[in-house]
């Protein structure tokens, strides 16, 4: 059964190289587990779409729709522009306003597409006006929008939490940690490579009475979209309400600050945003009841337990075993998007992982980081892609400073992410969750 197994594995990496789009792969693969592996497909569909009817997995599609709704509403403008008040001025400033303005934007929508839709049409034009590279300008903003999956509330959190019936809570805080450590890593990064750049352009410092004056007018515009964060974040960890209530609450709240507040938003727009989130909804829905179901057909076929087999068979050594596991969730990022790859894998490793004594808190923790990572990295690079069609770049523009960032700033977080867990579970064990 596990060369049957092995199969539908490389059948469908074959489909995933060929570009074919992800619901359809996942599809094949469950339609010949059903042909050569005797798993009833009827009986799958029903469980696979009893276990969608869950409260939690709403919380998925009302973020992607608050996070559309939130990049055309002027959010994203308006905390930049009060970011800008007090380092877009130094050397490297814009730079640093960019990481944070998307680590932000991502405690609000819990995704990495929506930090790049939202902030690549402002910041990388801004960026290359005072001279920061093209190729540099939408790298920053790209990797740093990654942030979206890792600063809570994260979408892959939920599902993780979701799938391997872990407290979502938990999940959310154990990214905490990580994701403020590469905001750091990358805005040190940014520093001392501006320091390189002999074209940036400066706006000259502003007097005290003059930077006081823009500071009050842009924190009192800025007011809506930073209450938004306080009463997401807040509700959820003051437990006013759930992951799922606070999506909702993110999106009704989105609405009319972009009419009535920041007049961004008309009822052509609306609509537009509407459509462009239900088609996105769409197609992540799918893709999960696919991946669902053939994850699911693994478990019943025992492939977790040859997993573990196979891993203590080529060591008994705990470091050892996490490097590979670190090496695999990154290859899976490499092929797949980070929702996918989080369904799919989540429940064949976790028997692993809990067996090598590690928390399912860590392990969520340790999924993100690498999961996230993916995103921007080919040949899937679904983030690092749709960065280049905003700040209309060449690959080979963007590829150098996007590698730096990853291997000096990501990398060494991925690695203290899995070898340190306090990294992780220290905000989780203050809140009495682990």
């Amino acid at each position: 059964m596990l060369n049957i197994v092995l199969m539908d594995v490389i059948l469908l990496v074959v489909l995933l190289m060929m570009s074919v789009p992800l619901p359809y792969c996942f599809g094949g693969a469950l339609l010949f587990m059903s042909i050569f592996g005797g798993v009833s497909m009827k009986s799958m569909m029903l469980w696979g779409f009893s276990s969608t009817i869950s409260p939690v997995l709403l919380a998925s599609p009302l973020f992607v729709l608050a996070g559309t709704l939130m990049g055309g509403s002027g959010i994203a403008k308006h905390l930049l522009n009060l970011a800008d008040v007090f380092v877009g001025r130094i050397r490297g400033g814009l730079g640093v306003v960019t990481v944070a303005t998307c680590a932000f934007i991502g405690a609000i929508s819990g995704s990495g597409f929506t930090g790049v839709a939202a902030t690549g049409p402002i910041l990388i034009p801004r960026m290359v006006k005072q001279g920061y590279p093209r190729g540099y300008a939408t790298s920053i903003v790209t990797v740093s929008s990654i942030l979206g999956l890792l600063i809570p509330p994260s979408v892959i959190m939920i599902l993780y939490g979701w799938v391997t019936e872990t407290s979502i809570l938990a999940c959310f805080l154990s990214t905490v940690g990580p994701g403020l450590a590469i905001v750091i890593t990358f805005s040190v990064i940014n520093l001392m490579w501006a320091k390189k750049m002999p074209d940036l352009v400066l706006d000259p410092p502003l007097e005290a009475k003059e930077k006081i004056k823009v500071l009050t007018n842009r924190t009192w515009i800025a007011i809506p979209a930073l209450c938004l964060p306080v009463v997401i974040l807040g509700g959820i960890y003051g437990g006013i309400f759930t992951p799922t209530e606070a999506a909702g609450v993110a999106t009704i709240i989105s609405i009319p600050i972009g009419f009535f507040i920041y007049k961004e938003l008309s009822p052509k727009k609306f609509y537009e945003l509407i459509k462009e989130s239900t088609v996105s909804v769409g197609a992540i829905m799918t893709m999960i009841i696919f991946t669902l179901m053939l994850s699911q057909t693994y478990v019943m076929l025992q492939v977790p337990q040859a997993i573990i087999e196979m891993f203590f068979n080529i060591t008994s050594n705990k470091i050892l075993m996490l490097l590979i596991i670190n090496v695999f969730l990154f290859l899976v990022g490499m092929i797949v998007n980070d929702s996918t790859g989080m369904i799919l894998v989540a429940p064949l490793l976790l028997p692993l992982v809990t067996k090598l004594g590690l928390s399912p808190v860590h392990f969520a923790a340790i999924m993100g980081v690498n999961l996230a990572m993916g995103g921007v990295t080919p040949p899937y690079a679904s983030i690092l892609y749709l960065g280049m069609r905003i700040g209309k770049c060449e690959f080979d523009e963007i590829i150098k400073p996007t590698m730096v960032f990853l291997l000096c700033g990501y990398l060494p977080i991925v690695i203290l992410t899995t070898f340190f867990p306090e990294l992780s579970l220290f905000l989780p064990r203050l809140m009495g969750l682990v």
